[in-house]
């Protein structure tokens, strides 16, 4: 089977049981949730990754995103109308309700991600219409301008701080991602010889548009459809920061000798390379070769044999994030044992040996529409020393601890 079939027929089939179930029975729905649940948990143990075709430059893959993304616009007032609607049971608007998050979550924001990196503007535009009709539009600026940029620093709003909980970090990334996007564009704008608050600032769009869906959905389906959509705005958003808690906890670029800080590389980043899950989620599990290579279509993304592997799928891990004590348990060792292992690389001179490109400043010179991202490192030399999980459990605070004094 061509493998761009294999990703259409992961992320259509849920988007087509979600339309069916707002419009024809509320049974569709109950099949979508269990598609993105216990489906996507059992083929995971038993389908392979993706593994792409370098040599398959198709049209499909911007087709098959345009068909989600539109797919997603089309759903979201269908779904708000069916839940206001007395037509459904209560079991079936639940169902519908958390199987629509979940798409929301799992397809289209690593869709709508994958479309704000494309160079073309209109599937750029495609891309951000998806984030502002989830009240998350401040993203487009945000990830492009900040987070591949400056990931894995004090100065990425969505990188964790060590020991950060789940909990603490989504209102602390959600408050200052916005801040930092909004800050970018400001200076993007003063560098052409634009006043801040210039019409051309996108924010004036993530908002605008994020305050018409809200009348919209009002209008559209009433006190309780606006109540349904303020719902689905909480959980995608909380989707959307859990995606880069769970891809880069616990994972720091560390001080070179030239006291400058390593440049972004496959260890800044972990995968989760698994069968059903990174075909629903648009291949983001090769999460290391994304930031090496942002502007690369999902179809051709893998997962960096050098790069550090989640222990279960995105999808689990991020239900064992809601519960620090768990998450902790699970993960700080592991990310310690990444960044021991980098810094061992550092000291023995495998990174950092080239001089690092300064990260270009925003300039009148740079297109509006080309995204400014962080210099790649390199992959590793030949026999350089592997990224190892580790299993064992481990104190908190001494850990914690531990990272901080690597960061220092």
């Amino acid at each position: 089977m061509p493998l761009i079939a294999r990703y259409a027929i992961v992320t259509l089939t849920p988007l087509a049981l979600l339309l069916l179930g707002a419009t024809a029975w509320g049974g569709f729905a109950v099949m979508a949730l269990v598609w993105l649940t216990l489906v996507a948990a059992l083929l995971d143990g038993l389908l392979a990754p993706p593994a792409p075709d370098d040599a398959d430059h198709a049209p499909w893959p911007n087709r098959l995103s345009v068909t989600l993304a539109a797919g997603h616009l089309l759903l979201l007032p269908l779904v708000l109308v069916a839940l206001a609607a007395p037509g459904l049971g209560i079991g079936q608007k639940i169902a519908l309700f958390f199987a629509t998050a979940s798409f929301m979550g799992q397809v289209s924001h690593p869709n709508a991600h994958e479309l704000i990196h494309r160079r073309e503007p209109w599937l750029r535009r495609l891309g951000a219409a998806v984030y502002v009709s989830v009240g998350f539009g401040h993203h487009v600026s945000a990830h492009r301008l900040v987070h591949h940029r400056h990931v894995g620093t004090p100065d990425d709003p969505n990188t964790p701080l060590p020991g950060e909980s789940f909990w603490g970090y989504l209102p602390r990334a959600w408050r200052e991602g916005f801040h930092a996007g909004l800050d970018c564009e400001e200076d993007r704008l003063e560098a052409r010889g634009l006043p801040p608050r210039h019409w051309r600032n996108p924010y004036w769009a993530w908002v605008g548009g994020t305050v018409l869906a809200l009348i919209l959905a009002a209008l559209i389906a009433g006190p309780v459809g606006l109540l349904a959509y303020l719902g689905l705005v909480v959980l995608s958003g909380g989707q959307i920061l859990m995606s880069d808690y769970v891809q880069h906890y616990g994972l720091q670029r560390l001080e070179l000798p030239s006291g400058r800080r390593e440049p972004v590389g496959p260890h800044h980043s972990w995968n989760a390379p698994r069968g059903f899950s990174s075909y629903l989620m648009m291949n983001a599990p090769a999460h290391s070769e994304h930031h090496l290579h942002p502007d690369r279509p999902y179809d051709r993304l893998t997962a960096r044999a050098e790069g550090p592997i989640l222990p279960w799928s995105l999808p689990v891990m991020a239900m064992l994030a809601t519960i620090p004590p768990v998450w902790h348990r699970v993960m700080d060792r592991r990310a310690l044992k990444v960044m021991e292992a980098v810094e061992a690389r550092i000291a023995a001179g495998e990174i950092g040996q080239t001089p690092e490109p300064a990260a270009p400043a925003v300039a009148p010179s740079v297109p509006e529409e080309i995204e400014t991202q962080a210099s790649p490192t390199p992959p590793p030399r030949a026999g350089a020393a592997p990224l190892p999980p580790v299993e064992t459990a481990s104190d908190d605070a001494a850990l914690i601890a531990r990272v901080q004094g690597m960061l220092q």
